[in-house]
């Protein structure tokens, strides 16, 4: 399965405005932007679906039957048709949001936390804390994120948990550089010269001067992570890196499908449109985020 991965521009290190009515402002522009909201209705009726999986999902998703193997789309009983062991395709594509939703949204708020940690210090240090702390981040950083993603989970081996930190291990040196940027650019501003001239502790300038201007630029980055992690967690899966068999998740899916897409292509795709779905769903949410916190606009 190829995965392909585009740089992400970092968002503008312009100081963010700390007035209570900074975020009820935002959360109206983004509530004024359809395109935004029609995303995240989609998502959080996959989180739903994901939650209720058990109430809603027709069948076992594991319960296959030799004499309905590769049934087509709208057979009745199975609108969605069976897989290459007669499972009912809707069940497993039920089943399947829980696992893949797990694998790509939770490594991206660990990266966020153990990122922006690193690169704050960094970025407010500087000197030579900052040299030591983002050399070492770019030896991570130099690697392609697919590449990395799948030499991690090779050396600790298949499995969800494995998955999972191969992936946060990805995500850490991309959030860090932002929030060695951003903080950079902060720290020079004359408000945290003032603070500092005044004998305010490092703590408490990172505190009350640092993190309210930069968490707003890292949080928006690292939301565009999200759709990254979903087609990096699908293609562990695909490669057997990820989850395990017989469990629902839609790279597996398309891994065990892929031998019958000769023979009905519709069904083989099916996880594949499920994983484009919710990865366009985050990056248009994304983007309508990034655009909703513009202070400039």
């Amino acid at each position: 399965m190829a995965v392909v991965t585009a740089d992400i521009a970092a968002p503008s290190p312009a100081a963010i405005a700390k007035s209570p009515g900074f975020w009820s402002s935002v959360l109206r522009r983004i509530c004024r932007d359809p395109v935004a909201m029609a995303a995240l209705a989609i998502l959080l009726i996959l989180v739903l679906i994901a939650i209720f999986a058990p109430y809603i999902a027709p069948y076992d998703p594991s319960k296959g039957s030799v004499i309905r193997r590769l049934k087509p789309i709208g057979t009745p009983g199975y609108i969605f048709g069976t897989d290459e062991l007669g499972r009912d395709m809707l069940s497993r594509l039920i089943y399947g949001a829980r696992l893949s939703l797990i694998m790509g949204v939770i490594p991206v708020p660990i990266a966020f936390i153990i990122g922006s940690t690193i690169g704050i210090v960094a970025g407010y240090a500087g000197g030579i804390v900052n040299t030591l702390i983002m050399r070492t981040v770019d030896v991570f950083y130099a690697f392609p994120s697919v590449l990395l993603a799948v030499a991690l989970s090779g050396a600790l081996g298949a499995g969800l948990t494995n998955a999972l930190v191969s992936l946060t291990v990805v995500f850490i040196p991309q959030i860090a550089r932002v929030a060695e940027s951003v903080t950079t650019q902060v720290r020079k501003l004359d408000y945290v010269d003032a603070a500092r001239a005044s004998g305010a502790p490092p703590m408490t300038i990172i505190r009350v001067h640092i993190l309210g201007n930069v968490l707003g630029p890292i949080f928006v980055f690292a939301t565009s992570l999200i759709s990254v992690s979903m087609i990096l967690a699908s293609g562990l899966s695909f490669l057997g890196l990820g989850v395990r068999p017989p469990d629902a998740e839609w790279g597996l899916m398309l891994n065990t499908l892929r031998t019958a897409i000769y023979n009905n292509p519709f069904v083989a795709a099916l996880p594949g449109v499920m994983i484009f779905i919710t990865s366009i769903c985050f990056n248009l949410f994304s983007d309508g985020l990034r655009t909703a916190m513009d202070v400039k606009s």
